[in-house]
């Protein structure tokens, strides 16, 4: 639950300290092999930003158990952070810049068929930045 509210008020920490902040949610995907990677569709900012990418918090919620060996890595054009969890912080894309936008890749290490599948309901990202 402190995640979660975490989550929530980060944008109001960020705009308390002259920093800038965006959020952006989309929809999962649905990984049926092992061995293959697959990204989400882009996330990005509704609104024209300026700066460069701080903190950001992420969050992804599963239909379904966590694969063994799963890899979750946020990635912008230049750069990718390996995720530990399904929500927290990192600012393992600090001076990027922060209209980029973002896109989470899932990876099962391995070969064959992925049973059951891993099913990504959602993911989201909000965005600080200076």
């Amino acid at each position: 639950m402190r995640k979660v509210l975490l989550l929530v008020a980060l944008p109001l920490f960020a705009h308390a300290a002259g920093e800038g902040a965006w959020q952006a949610s989309g929809m999962g995907i649905t990984l049926s092999h092992r061995g293959q990677s697959i990204s989400s569709r882009p996330l990005a900012s509704s609104q024209p930003v300026s700066g460069q990418m701080t903190l950001i918090a992420w969050r992804y919620v599963l239909n379904g158990p966590t694969p063994a060996g799963l890899r979750v890595r946020l990635c912008s054009q230049v750069r990718c952070v390996q995720l530990e969890g399904q929500s927290g912080t990192t600012r393992g894309l600090d001076g990027v810049d922060a209209s980029e936008p973002l896109r989470f890749v899932w990876e099962v290490p391995g070969g064959g068929r992925l049973i059951p599948a891993l099913n990504v309901r959602s993911n989201q990202v909000i965005v600080n930045y200076r």
